[in-house]
Order: structure tokens, then sequence, then C-alpha cells
């Protein structure tokens, strides 16, 4: 069972040593301040990494290191170190166990360990941090603010490439303030590499000190460890001028971009005052910024600049003087503009295989000149020459190459540069296919023959690979004829061509250009100077076209045509005339050149003519032509057809015809002094004769001759119009005579050159009207009179006794001609001016019949209407007054009674009222009114209007005493029918009346009457106030007002009445009534139409 128990006792022994070496080792640290502590490793290269610690000791000179490092594929690597620091390769490992030991230094004995750390080191707990860069070298351009910075990369360290990230630093202004962070990407590795690094800077380097530094980052992407910056390399720096000791601005005359934004620096003295700082005047439009620089300079920041061609824009700033005071401007120009473009449509010829030219365009405007201008290069890649370009103009830019001996292609790149950057265009070319010869020079014509001409001229170069083609321009009519020939090479540069195939004694103007053949042709030189030369003479190239005229006098005119200058080859001198006589012999005549007929007699004898056109080569090939005339049978008038300036003629042909047809013609009335005629074989039977000569409506005659053996026939004419008119002038026409219904006129032919067409008829118009009247726009008959053997007519149908207006025109295919007009009157026809007499006559007549008839039969009527018997208006129905309009017989208007009157009361206009009292009146009317019925304009005369008293009754009863029933008579002038104003107190009184339907006929009368009855208090005395009652039964009464709305019956005229009352006063006849009647001096217009009742 104890055998159990052994392994418990073996764990207990080792617990028992792990605690006694525990002991151990805390007996040797007594002091943990020597105790390593803040591991920290880091590489450089990938290739050792070095570890660095600390300890909390502050004097550890005493003291000595022992560095570990274990890792579990190797055994365990120690070193001493006095510093605490230590280096190892790196190797890639999972884990490493590091061990260190601080031992305490023992002269001549062994160093004692008094304190021990261990540290479990992985990858991913080392730095990889690159080593500190230096920057090599710095080189500023102060003209154009640019750096180009050096450093090296330091990769000899690196066993292999590794990407890197280079961080430039760019700092200025004091203190420094970084205005600028710059990434640049490369790989390092296997050795040194010198960087260079360019920048420019927005601030001139002239303006304050710029300051640069770098540092790199290793972005290695199969270490798993940490990576950061290496350290800054120390600063570089680009002092500036900003120390107060001068003043100036920069940059001084800078060249920049179009769009840029340019930043000014202004720099001045310690003792002076800055003031401003300026851009031109444009700082109202850009966005300008002032801002201190330093501390004795200032910037200004402008965005955006514009170009300007060929000019600057000037900024200055404004000091005043620290010691006098007064002010001054210093400043700089600014030059914007742009790079170069691309040189447009690059191309090189050569002209003679010695020099090569290559143009081109400049594309778009840099805007700069001067010193600032565009600057070209040519370079040629396969020999690797350089040339600089000549200046050129803006239009013409060319640049010469000499060609180089035994080379045939080129490979052209063109540089354009300027302050602002740089472009190029390419071309490669094989110059055989790019020659643009010289133009000839120094042209000579000779002739040779009447039909060639050798041309010589003198072009420069050597043609010997190509050979030459060059052209002969030769003018042909409207057109140039172009030849070419294929030269050799000359030695001289003296090149000649023969040209044959000419037309003799023509003038021809040459002119020559050359090129290179197929398969090297380019393109034309330009065309030489123009060398005039004509060719020789020769013979006449054809016989003459020859004609005859035989007149009575037994003599033939012969004609010929002038041969054209193509067909004369020459200046005729001559025509020479051949005939043979009877006796065989021969006979000639020569006629000058300026001539193109002539005259011989026949001496009643027929001969063949012979006629040569002759110069000084030779004659021409003979014409011949017979004098006889044959005996022209039946001669046909044929019409031509005209078209535009041709007339198109066509004849019968004729069998015996064996030589041909002549169509013969005049321009003018025969005889005719130049003849005209065309010849056509014998199978010809139609033409088309064209002339310029030919005019719009003249009539021209063709004679048609057939040519046979023995002589020329006439066989027919042919008349006819290249273009037809209206007739010029109007037909003569005259009245032959005349009836009472019919006018006969007659008319001239109008004449062959007035008609100006085919006469197709005439138009005769007739129209009736005034003989000194105007034309008449309408003719009431037209008559076309197409026979045109006619000349007369007579129009019928027309009337007698009346004038018409005749009008004949012609008239062609083109229209109508000019009217010629007559006015003629037709005799007067005696049956019908009878006729016309008694008609009229009898219808008045019949009419004065009749209308007596009719008057006899109603003479009583027109008697009692026109003319009554009496003059009492009861007997005249124009006075009689209609009933009222329900047709009611016992409804009277107004009934008299005999009656007494009382008062009278006379007014006059001239004074008031008067009151007359006991006055008997037995007669309505107090005066005999005047004969004509009107008023009498005399101031005294007094018109009365009698109005009786108000019979208040009904009219059937009348009282039984009238005559003691009281009544009122009211004379009123007429002349005050119009009532005077009225007092306010009185206009209640005349209310009250209105209300009652009445109005009193004169206000005025009333009123005076109330004012002389003031006194009365009685009704009586108030009744007989009242002035005026009407008398009218007050059952049958109209109450209501007439002149309202409502009231529009029982209206009448002509009795008296009221002045708002048309109630009449005076009634009708009763037959019944004994009592005295009434004279109605009324009139009603109703009654003129009214039967009269009988009595």
């Amino acid at each position: 069972m104890w055998i159990n128990q052994i392994p418990c006792y073996l764990l207990m022994v080792a617990h028992l040593c792990i605690l006694n070496r525990f002991v151990y080792s805390q007996e040797k640290v007594p002091d943990s301040s020597y105790l390593a502590q803040n591991l920290t490793c880091i590489t450089h290269n990938l290739d050792n990494v070095v570890c660095t610690w600390t300890t909390a000791a502050e004097d550890d000179s005493k003291h000595i290191y022992e560095f570990c490092y274990n890792a579990s594929f190797s055994d365990p690597q120690c070193s001493l170190t006095k510093e605490k620091k230590a280096t190892f390769a790196l190797i890639i490992f999972e884990h490493m166990q590091i061990e260190i030991t601080t031992l305490k230094l023992a002269k001549g004995k062994k160093n004692d360990p008094i304190a021990e750390n261990t540290f479990l080191l992985s990858e991913k707990d080392i730095l990889l941090v690159p080593l500190m860069p230096h920057i090599h070298r710095l080189t500023p351009d102060f003209l154009a603010d640019t750096l180009i910075l050096e450093w090296y990369d330091g990769g000899s360290v690196f066993p292999y490439k590794i990407d890197c990230i280079w961080q430039i630093q760019i700092l200025r202004k004091d203190p420094m303030e970084e205005i600028a962070l710059e990434t640049y990407n490369t790989s390092v590795g296997s050795r040194d590499t010198l960087l260079r690094w360019e920048w420019t800077s927005d601030l001139p380097f002239n303006c304050t000190t710029h300051y640069f530094r770098i540092r790199c980052f290793l972005n290695e992407k199969n270490f798993d460890g940490k990576k950061t910056w290496s350290e800054w390399s120390p600063l570089a720096n680009i002092p500036g001028k900003d120390r107060g000791n001068f003043t100036k601005m920069y940059p001084l005359d800078k060249v920049v971009v179009g769009g840029s934004n340019v930043t000014f620096c202004c720099m001045y003295k310690a003792e002076d005052t800055f003031i401003s700082i300026k851009y031109g005047n444009l700082c109202d439009t850009l966005n300008c910024k002032a801002a201190p620089l330093t501390k004795w300079s200032k910037s200004l920041f402008v965005q955006n600049v514009t170009a300007a061609a060929n000019s600057g824009f000037n900024a200055w700033c404004k000091i005043q003087e620290g010691g006098t005071g007064r002010y001054f401007v210093t400043g700089t120009v600014l030059f914007v503009g742009y790079p170069p473009d691309v040189p447009q449509n690059l191309s090189c010829e050569t002209q003679n295989f010695k020099e090569i030219t290559c143009y081109w365009q400049e594309g778009k405007p840099t805007l700069l000149g001067g010193a600032r201008k565009t600057k070209h290069a040519l370079f040629e890649r396969i020999s690797g020459k350089n040339i600089t370009c000549a200046e050129s103009n803006r239009k013409n830019y060319h640049c010469n190459f000499t060609i180089l001996k035994n080379q045939t292609e080129y490979n052209f790149t063109l540089y354009a540069s300027n302050h602002l950057g740089q472009s190029k265009a390419s071309l490669i070319t094989d110059i055989r296919h790019r020659v643009y010869p010289h133009t000839p020079a120094d042209l000579r014509v000779s002739s040779v023959t009447s039909t060639s001409f050798r041309l010589s001229f003198s072009l420069p170069g050597n043609f010997k690979e190509t050979k030459l083609q060059c052209q002969v321009q030769i003018p042909s009519g409207p057109f140039q004829e172009e030849r070419n020939v294929l030269l050799n090479n000359s030695e001289n540069s003296r090149y000649t061509i023969l040209v044959g195939k000419l037309r003799p004694y023509t003038n021809y103007i040459f002119r020559v250009r050359c090129a290179t053949p197929e398969p090297f042709f380019w393109k034309w030189s330009n065309w030489s100077k123009n060398k005039t030369d004509t060719t020789q003479q020769a013979k006449p190239a054809r016989e003459l076209d020859i004609w005859r005229e035989k007149d009575a006098n037994d003599t033939v005119t012969l004609f010929w045509k002038p041969l054209p200058i193509l067909e004369s080859n020459g200046l005729i001198v001559t025509y020479e005339i051949y005939w043979t006589l009877p006796d065989k012999s021969t006979k000639n005549e020569s006629v000058p050149a300026s001539q193109n007929s002539t005259k011989i007699k026949l001496w009643k004898n027929d001969y063949i003519f012979t006629v040569r056109a002759k110069n000084k080569a030779g004659v021409s090939p003979p014409s011949s032509i017979n004098s006889a005339e044959l005996p022209a049978g039946d001669v046909s008038i044929e019409k031509g057809i005209g078209k535009d300036d041709t007339i198109s003629l066509d004849w019968h042909p004729d069998s015996n015809v064996t030589c041909g047809y002549v169509v013969r013609w005049c321009y003018g009335p025969e005889p005719c002094t130049a003849v005209h005629w065309e010849t056509f074989s014998s199978s010809v039977t139609n033409a088309d004769i064209k002339s310029a000569v030919f005019q719009p409506g003249v009539r021209y005659t063709f004679s048609i001759f057939g040519c046979k053996e023995n002589g020329y026939q006439l066989l027919g004419y042919i008349k006819g119009y290249i273009q037809e008119l209206s007739p010029k002038k109007a037909p003569d026409f005259t009245v032959q005579h005349t009836t009472s219904d019919s006018i006969s006129v007659k008319w001239k032919n109008i004449s062959v050159e007035d008609r100006r067409g085919f006469l197709q008829g005439y138009a005769l118009l007739c129209a009736k009207g005034e003989k000194d009247g105007p034309a008449p726009k309408y003719f009431q008959s037209e008559m076309n009179i197409t026979d045109l053997n006619k000349d007369s007519m007579t129009v019928s149908g027309l009337q007698g006794k009346t004038g018409y207006h005749l009008t004949l025109r012609a008239y062609t295919a083109a229209g109508y001609g000019p009217r010629k007009a007559l006015y003629v009157v037709t005799k007067e026809n005696a049956l019908g001016l009878i006729i016309a007499i008694i008609i009229p006559v009898s219808v008045v007549l019949v009419l004065a019949v009749v209308t007596g008839i009719l008057c006899y039969r109603k003479r009583e009527w027109i008697k009692e209407v026109f003319y009554p018997d009496i003059p009492n208006p009861e007997h005249s129905k124009a006075l009689d007054f209609p009933r009222d309009s329900e047709g009611n017989c016992n409804s009277k208007t107004l009934e008299m009674n005999p009656c007494t009157p009382n008062n009278i009361e006379v007014i006059q206009s001239q004074s008031q009222g008067l009151k007359i009292e006991d006055t008997a009146i037995t007669s309505p009317v107090m005066e005999d009114p005047p004969e004509d019925g009107l008023e009498s304009e005399s101031g005294s005369h007094v018109v009365v209007s009698y109005c009786p008293p108000i019979i208040e009754e009904v009219i059937s009863n009348p009282p039984e005493d009238e005559s003691a029933a009281s009544s009122q008579v009211v004379y009123i002038d007429v002349e005050s029918m119009y009532p005077a104003p009225v007092k306010p107190n009185e206009e209640l009184e005349a209310d009250c009346v209105v209300s009652a339907g009445y109005k009193p006929q004169m206000q005025l009368a009333v009123n005076n009457f109330r004012q002389l009855e003031e006194t009365s208090t009685t009704e009586e005395d108030s009744d007989k106030g009242a002035g005026y009652r009407p008398q009218v039964n007050a059952s049958s009464w109209n109450t209501g007002c007439p002149d309202s709305p409502e009231f529009t019956e029982n209206v009448s005229f002509g009795s008296p009445c009221s002045i708002n009352s048309r109630q009449f006063l005076i009634p009708p006849k009763d037959e019944d009534d004994d009592s005295p009647k009434a004279i109605n001096s009324g009139w009603s217009f109703a009654n003129l139409f009214h039967t009269k009742s009988n009595e």
C-alpha cells in the first residue's frame, strides 16, 4: 500500500525544490530598482532587431546586463552589454523568450546577478521603424520659384524591394507654419538611390525663408509587426531676403498660366512704413487678399488671373520712407499666357532633294511674346540630329533640315516650348513621296512646224531617284488642254518638251508645272509664267461654201462664205475664180480678201464657176457651182415653226435632186444685198435655221432650191417667225352706209411688216354710247371674222337714231393688236316715231276720261268734304266730332241751355282782369274773326274764348227754370294762356283743384277774382269765387286727369276746354233741344273722314 503513495512523495519533493529555488532567487535580488522593464524591440531593416529597456535605478554605472533570447527551435543565445540595448537577428517566429539579468561588477570575481526578468516576445510586438532620412541637396529656381529636393532612400539595407511612402513637409514664416505636406511614393531595396522631387511654390522664395524636411514609411505587407513613420530629417531651408535691409517686390517678371492663383510679396526696409499693395486695376473684379507675411514683408493673393495678348500686368506696393516721409512705389510685371499647343498639321516635303522643309500651324495661341514666345526644335530620331528652328511668323511656321546622304526615310519630332510647358508632334515620312518641285523658270518657246512647238525651261534639283513628270497647259477653245510628259533628270537642270498636234496659224499661251511621277507623286509645283507664240501658216483646210444669184440683166453674182480662222490656216490674201468659156478657154478673176462676192456678165451663157481661197501657204480645195437655173413648176408656200432663235423648215423631197438642197433667205427686204444660205444633202428634207440676227415679229421668207445635173430649180417658199407678236397697227376701216337698224363697215388689210405674225382674223365690237362719252367697257355684240379674204361686214339688229361705238382690231397667235374705233349714229325710223307719240297721248286721254267719270259720280261727297255749302261748323264733317268710344248716343259731351249771365270778366294781356257785373251776353262771339282765320297782329285785338257754366244735373232732364239759373262766362285772352308764377300761398289751392281732376283755364284770372271776393263768407260767394265749373254731367264726367297715363280715351280736339281737361265744352246738336245753337269753332282731323249724320 505504501507503493501507491510514492507519486505523492515525489510531487511533494518537486514542490519543495521549486520553493527552494524561488527563495534563492529572492535572496539574489535584494533591490528591485535594478530589474529590467519596459522592453521595446524595433527593426529598421527587417534584418536585425534592436531591443531597449529601462530600470528604476538612477545610477547603474557599476552594473552590466546579460541579454539572453531563446527561440523554440534554437539554443539560447546570450550576450553582455553595458548599454541597455541589445541586437539580435530578426527570425520569423511565433514566440521568443528573452531573459535580461542585471549583474553587479566585481573586480577579479564573478559578477553576481542582482536582478533578473523574463519577457515573452512575438513578431507582432516588434516595431518596423525606418531609419531617419537626410536631405542631400536643395536646388531652388528663384525665377520660376521651383525647387528640386534630392535625398538617398537608404535602400541598400533591405534585401529586397519594399514599397515606401515619403512625406515632404514645407514650412515658412517665423514662427514656422506648415504650408504643404506632400506625399511621394517609391520602392526601396538592394541599393541606395538618389531620389528627386520637384515642387513649385505659390510664394516666391525671395519673400521669406522656406523650410523642408522628410520622413518615410515602409509598407511591408509580409511583416506582421507594427509599422510606423521614421523620424523627421533635419530641417533644410532656402533663405529669404526679408531682412529689412532693402525694398523689393516679387516675383520678378514671372510667367504664369491663365486662371492661376498668384501671390505677390512686398519687402521693405525696417525703418520704412508699408502703405498699400495693388495688382493693376483688376482687384475690383478679381478676388485680391492682402495679408502680413513677416515682420518686413506683406503679401497679396490674387485668384484666377486673366491672360492678355503679348502684354503683362503691373503689380506694385506703396512705401513711405522712414527718414524723409516721402512716398515711393516699387513693383513688378506678371505675364499671363498658356503653354504651347501641340503643333497642328505637321508635314515635311522637299523641293530639290537637297533640303527638307517641315510646315505646321501653331494651334491655340499662347498669348506670350518677346523672350517668352514659343521656341521650336526639330529632332530626327534615325540620325539623332537636332536643329533649332528659326523664328517664324504665326501664319507660316517652318523649319529646314538638310537631307542626309543615303537616307530616304526620316522620323521627325517637333518640340514646342515656352516658360509654361512643352508639347511635341511626330511624323515619319519617305521623302521620295513628299516632293514638291520648284516653279519652272525661264520658259522659252520656239516654232518647229505649223503644228508643233519646242518648250524649254529650268528646274533646279536632283531627280535621279524619281524622274520628273511635267504638265504643259494648252488652250483649246473655252477649255484648257493639259499634256503630261515624263522627263529624265538633267545634269544642268534644263529640260525640253516637244508639243505637237497644234493648229496652224494659231496663237497659243503655254505654261508648265512639274511633279514626281507615280508611285511617288505628291503634288504639282506652281505654274510657270505664261509664254505666248503663234504657229506657222498652212494652206486652207477645206473648200469654200458658195452660191449664185442671177438677175434680169444677164448677170450672175457669186457669193461665198469666208473660212473661219481655224480652217483658213492663215491670212487669206485673195479669192481665185475660174470658169470655162464656150471656146474652151479658161478665164479667171482675183477678188480681194475683203470681199465675199463678185458679179460676172454671162452674155446669155451659163457657166460652171470654181472658187478657191488663197493664203501664203497655198490655196483651198476648189468649190464649183452651175449658173444655170431651171424653170420652176408649181411653187408651194409653207409655214415654218419658230422657237427661241430657230425656225424649223420642212420641204417635200424631189427625186430628181442629185447634188443636194439649198435654203436661201435674206434678213432684209428683197432684193437683198446680203444673201444667206445653207446647203444640205439630197437625203435631208428638213432643217433648223438658227441665227442671232433673227428678231421676233419679223417674217422671214426661205427659198428652197434643188440642185440637179443641169442647174438649180426653185421648189418652194417657206415663211416663218421665230416668235409671233400681236399686230403693231390697227386695221384702217370706214363706214360704207347706215340704216335705221344696221351699219356696214369696210377695212383694209394690214401690211406684212405691221402684222408681226400670221394673221388669224379680225374682231368687230359694237356698243351703244355717247359720242363724247367714255369708251364702253362692255360691248353688246362681238363678231369674229376669220375669213381673211373678207374686207367688209354689216352689223344688224340695231336701234334707229342711236349712237354706237364700233371697234375693229386684228389678232395673231400672240394676241390682239391695237383698236381702231368709230362712232356711228343710225338713221331715224319714222314709223317708230309716230307710234312713240300716239301711245303716250292715248294713255293720257284714257286717264282723263276715267277721272272725269269718277268725279261726276262722287260729286256730292267731294263737295261735302272739300267745299261745304254753309260756314256753320256743325254742317261740316271736317269739323264734326266722333261720339264716345262706347257708341252711347245719350252720352253727351256738352249741352247748352239758355242762361242769363251774371258776371263777365274780360282779361287782357296789358292789365289785370276787370270784374264786370250785371252784364248780359247774347252772343258768344264778341267780334267777327278776321277773314284769314288767324289772330290779328294788333296789340289791341282780343280773342275771347267762351265757356258756359257747369250743369251738374243730368242732361236728359234739364231744369224747368233755365232762365233762373245763374251762369258765369269767362273770356280769356289767348295771349295769356300760360299761367303766371304762383305764389307759395296760392300753390295749396291749386293742388286742391288739381286733385279734383280739373285745372282752371287761367290761374291768373281766378287768383285775381279771389282777391276781389275775399270778404265774401257765404257759400254762394265762395262758389262765385271759384271762377268756373265744368259743364258736364257729374256722373259721366271722367275725373281722371287727361295727362295721366291711364287716360287714353275720349280725347278730342277743337272744343273749348280747361287747361288740364279735354272734356268737350260744346255739345253735339240735339234735335229736340230748342235752346239757342252754339257755334263750334273747333276742328278735328277725325271729322275729315267721318260720315255726316242725316238731319
